[in-house]
């Protein structure tokens, strides 16, 4: 007897029944396993910014280019932690999805890569299967079969109901994600890591931190949804950009920086911004309880081969926003550059490739997560401080012969290390951040005497390249060094070269106390030598200030402590600048000796930038008593000088001159010429507002 139901049946053929007997029988008519193919996350609440990156995103998913042979099956998202990079991942789905393309649904996946028990390949391949609706029972134990399967799945999905959107967050590795990859071309697979993963021949998009404009929009957007009557980033508009600024314009960063204006209604956004503005703390103060950016870099700092963890330290060390492969080497202590760690780091986006080849730097809150990981363990202080005085040591070799070579006059023996002045300055413009801030290093102890050898190595650049607040900041951590060693001599030195800074600067009566202090302090310990070029410094600020007599008495006490002490170069200088004070008294025919014999001097010195000075000043006396002609071959030496050494300030000033000389002679048409020729000498020496001034006169002047 057979009994059947549908395609089931209970079989009793054969039995042997003695008597009435009852069976109890229940039909089960198994339907199809429950798929997870709508499983997106919401999207992120307040998601903004991000139009150029998710229009390019949208282009690689785009299932319609399927045909086109620049195909892209997998979009690989990557960028340092907390970027944003699954909140833009989610984004792109949701609107790829809106617009139809992804008709067989879409999967989601996070792999926990930065765990400490990520997601295997295997893992991730049941996962999906049981998402695609294959039973538990029905996947096979080993990888490649369930890689097969997962494919053959994927692709009657695709041939009964479409394209289908593989989502496969936080991957860490490339076997993470290879045995994700669908077989059918229809079908996307979108990745996001904090690597880039290059192996796995995906469109890669790496994400860089938010623009300022994007950054405060973020906060203004979550201040909003908490409270739609927060007006706080509007009101404050000012401190809520520095807010961002200090977050490194870093989506988590910001976020938490929100939650945590969001929980305190009355707090300030200048106060907060206050609170993240120290440096060592910002990262304490980037937590709201629940999200924590130095739990986030944490992460990726944890899964470092030692070497990589150890260079990421150094380098959160340096000075400046950017540091070359040199001085990285210098940190390190290694012969050999260590370029395939840094490019290490670069994958991982824990560096970033600087403003030029071989230039490398790290975000600002990746270097506060450093210097937090170096402070807080004895051992790696060490290590950190023996890597920096590495670092000044470098500094001081190549500053102070890149110094030499602009210091260098004919006669005197070649420096070694730069072949030019050119090469010379252009090492300079590329460590100058970096080395103005390992200047300010001198406050420890154990870096003062290297940072003061340091500071001494840079005045002549930077007052060359005229980066005043530059050498204003140099010269005052220089005289703070000096002043907590106890160093008298260093700390008048840096009173002197602080005032010269001041008064380039235009802060000529600061510049007279700095100048002052300085000679006191070389009067109290009996330098009678550097004391005269306080004196000469000196007088050159009471001629800013409009004090001619005490400058001509400043400088006539210069040059006569140089007299004395046989410095003729020197005393060349106090004799120009004596002549410059007698000029501005209107004593000219006096002017034009002290002049005249300044000149002498410094060619008998073969001193010729020095004599340049002389003939321009020579020419301005010989221009107000009115002998034209004069003057104007005076400042045409001058400017054959100068330009032969590239001083395009002083070759602006000296043009200028020539221009106005052209005007008393009643010749507008060289007049112009001239003023238009200064406008560019100041232009290239970054003097934007002198070179404008030149233009204009130049306008001014009507020609026939």
């Amino acid at each position: 007897m057979t009994t059947r139901y549908g395609g089931n049946h209970l079989d009793f053929q054969g039995g042997e029944f003695n008597g009435p007997f009852t069976v109890n029988a229940g039909y089960h008519d198994h339907g199809p396993a429950p798929t997870a193919l709508d499983a997106l996350p919401a999207p992120a609440v307040g998601f903004t910014g991000r139009e150029d990156e998710l229009r390019t995103l949208l282009d690689a998913l785009d299932p319609r280019a399927s045909s086109e042979p620049e195909m892209v099956l997998v979009a690989a998202l990557s960028g340092l932690g907390g970027i944003g990079k699954t909140a833009l991942a989610v984004e792109a789905a949701h609107e790829a999805c809106g617009k139809g393309w992804f008709p067989g649904g879409t999967l989601f996946l996070d792999l926990h890569g930065y765990d400490d028990d990520p997601v295997s390949g295997e893992q991730a391949l049941e996962a999906l299967l049981r998402a695609l609706g294959v039973e538990p029972e029905h996947i096979p134990v080993r990888a490649d079969e369930r890689a097969a399967l997962y494919r053959s799945v994927l692709a009657e999905r695709g041939r009964e109901r479409g394209a289908v959107l593989i989502c496969a967050d936080n991957a860490s590795s490339p076997e993470q994600v290879r045995p994700l990859l669908p077989g059918d071309v229809r079908h996307r697979l979108l990745v996001t890591s904090r690597s880039k993963l290059p192996q796995l021949g995906a469109r890669l998009l790496p994400l860089d931190e938010l623009t300022p404009q994007e950054a405060y929009e973020l906060l203004e957007r979550a201040l909003r949804i908490a409270d739609p009557a927060d007006s706080r980033v509007v009101d404050e508009t000012g401190p809520a950009a520095e807010l961002a600024a200090f977050c490194g314009h870093l989506p988590l960063a910001l976020q938490i920086a929100a939650a945590l204006l969001v929980l305190d209604r009355d707090k300030p956004v200048a106060e907060l911004a206050a609170e993240l503005s120290e440096f060592h703390d910002r990262l304490v103060h980037l937590d709201d309880g629940e999200r924590s950016v130095r739990a986030a870099f944490d992460l990726s700092y944890r899964r470092l081969p030692p070497d990589q963890a150890r260079l990421l330290r150094l380098l959160s060390l340096a000075p400046g926003a950017e540091v070359t492969t040199e001085v990285v080497t210098a940190l390190t202590g290694a012969d050999t550059p260590p370029i395939r760690t840094l490019d290490a780091l670069a994958r991982a986006h824990l560096v970033e490739r600087g403003s030029g080849r071989g230039r490398w730097r790290l975000h600002d809150l990746v270097r506060a997560f450093g210097v937090g990981v170096v402070a807080g363990d004895v051992g790696l202080r060490e290590e950190g401080e023996a890597a920096r005085q590495r670092m000044l040591e470098f500094y001081c070799r190549w500053a102070d012969a890149a110094d030499d070579r602009l210091q260098w006059l004919p006669g005197k023996p070649e420096p070694e290390r730069f072949s030019d002045r050119e090469e010379a300055l252009a090492w300079f413009d590329g460590e100058r951040a970096g080395l103005v801030a390992a200047v300010s290093w001198g406050k420890e102890e154990r870096f003062a005497d290297a940072a003061g050898r340091l500071a001494a190595c840079l005045g002549v650049y930077l007052h060359w390249r005229r980066y005043f607040d530059d050498l204003i900041t140099v010269c005052r951590a220089a005289r703070e060094t000096a002043h907590h060693t106890g160093d008298n001599v260093r700390e008048a030195i840096a009173w002197n070269n602080l005032g010269g800074a001041l008064q380039a600067a235009g802060l000529a009566e600061e510049a007279i106390e700095a100048h002052t202090r300085a000679r006191d302090l070389y009067q109290a310990v009996g330098d009678r030598h550097r004391e005269a070029s306080a004196w000469n410094n000196l007088g050159g600020a009471l001629r800013a200030t409009g004090l001619v007599e005490e400058a001509i008495e400043a400088h006539t006490r210069a040059r006569d402590l140089y007299q004395a002490a046989g410095d003729r170069r020197s005393e060349a200088i106090a004799w120009n600048n004596v002549g410059r004070a007698l000029g501005q008294a209107g004593l000219a025919e006096e002017a034009i000796e002290a002049l005249t014999r300044a000149r002498d001097l410094y060619q008998a010195a073969r001193h010729p930038h020095a004599e340049a000075v002389t003939w321009n000043n020579l020419g301005t006396v010989l221009r107000n008593t009115g002998r034209t002609e004069e003057a104007i071959e005076a400042h045409g030496r001058a400017l054959e000088i100068y330009q032969q050494f590239e001083d395009w300030y002083r070759a602006g000033t000296t043009l200028q001159n020539l221009a106005f000389a052209h005007k008393d002679a009643h010749r507008p048409a060289e007049a112009r010429a001239h003023y238009l020729q200064a406008a560019d000498a100041y232009t290239r020496a970054n003097a934007p507002t002198e070179a404008a001034a030149a233009r204009t006169a130049a306008n001014e002047i009507l020609t026939p």
